[in-house]
């Protein structure tokens, strides 16, 4: 069998290790033969593709980013698009694809699927938010740079006697917000499921420093204010999928706790930090787990799946369901971090 591999979507700690292991494990224990295919579903739709084995793997775990490179390529806004990847899938001998994506990757895999593409699915996003699965890899490492970044300001919030708000990757969940959070002993986590009462947040900012203590806020992106209001955003162009690009919440909450409090407060934007850079060591065990359990699902010809993280086990899960809603922070989850604020 002849397997074509594609990352697509934002790059991602992890992405690596995913393509190793379905390498390793397909030409060990399957004997199939594999292609690459470059800059996410860009490649199958223009036939650009790059030779993938066992050598081209070697001493890929570590590293960052992919070696295939991504797009945000959405082959259904395309003319013709569909029917140029069937192409070039046959003109290529690729028997099944096996995507390494998100939301909107998984989602053209789904569609494709339906259509009668041989195509298993690999959960990746940062945010960490896809429902079919507990974890995804790439999560654990921009939490860690999150914590980490929280750990040096408090130094600088300190000596300073500043407010600093810290803004974290998070379009509409605030997985990132909220453990590095915790983690890092913010004053206040500001989530998109959560809006943000401003008076409220001005009131942790002055509990805390009447007990001597700057106020650390970790802001997720995608953050809006409880008296209304949209996503703060960079530009209103949209991607192929629609996404527009957030940005600068965490510079307007910084402006608002000035001019109400007095108190200075900077903003400090993480940004495509949290995606660069080595994965940690739980992303890649989850990375290559998957990887793993997704070639395996091709040898099965159990097409139209996805790999998941369920409790300790990785098990197979119709791609619909990996894509059919956003896993978002609960309530419930929520309080947990608000016993801490202020």
């Amino acid at each position: 069998m002849r397997v074509g591999v594609l990352t697509g979507g934002g790059d991602c700690p992890g992405l690596n290790a995913v393509i190793r292991a379905v390498v390793r494990r397909g030409v060990r224990d399957h004997s199939f033969e594999f292609v690459g295919f470059r800059d996410g579903w860009r490649g199958p739709l223009e036939g650009l593709t790059m030779e993938l084995g066992i050598e081209q793997c070697r001493g890929i775990l570590p590293r960052g980013g992919t070696i295939l490179g991504s797009s945000r390529t959405n082959p259904f806004k395309i003319d013709g698009g569909v029917e140029q990847i069937q192409e070039n899938l046959q003109k290529h001998g690729v028997d099944a694809l096996v995507a390494i994506g998100g939301e909107d990757t998984l989602g053209v895999a789904t569609k494709l699927a339906e259509l009668g593409v041989d195509v298993v699915g690999v959960p990746k996003t940062i945010d960490n938010d896809l429902s079919g699965t507990d974890f995804t890899f790439g999560f654990d490492t921009a939490v860690n740079i999150a914590t980490e970044a929280i750990d040096r300001l408090h130094t600088t919030a300190e000596s300073h006697h500043r407010v600093l708000v810290v803004e974290v990757m998070g379009r509409h969940a605030g997985w990132i917000a909220l453990h590095a959070g915790i983690a890092g002993g913010a004053s206040a986590v500001l989530i998109p499921e959560q809006p943000f009462d401003i008076e409220k947040l001005c009131d942790y900012v002055e509990t805390r420093f009447e007990t001597h203590y700057a106020p650390i806020i970790v802001v997720s992106e995608g953050a809006v204010p409880a008296e209304g209001g949209d996503m703060t955003l960079v530009s209103g162009e949209k991607d192929a999928f629609g996404h527009v690009r957030l940005g600068g919440i965490g510079d307007r909450i910084a402006g608002e706790i000035e001019a109400r409090t007095g108190k200075e407060a900077r903003a400090v934007v993480l940004g495509h930090v949290q995606r660069g850079g080595t994965p940690t060591a739980f992303d890649r065990w989850l990375a290559t787990r998957f990887g793993l359990h997704a070639i395996d699902a091709v040898a099965d010809k159990d097409f139209g799946t996805m790999v998941a993280l369920r409790g300790t086990d990785i098990v197979r899960v119709p791609l619909s369901e990996g894509t059919a809603e956003l896993k978002l922070v609960s309530a419930e989850e929520y309080a947990e971090a608000a016993v801490f604020f202020g």
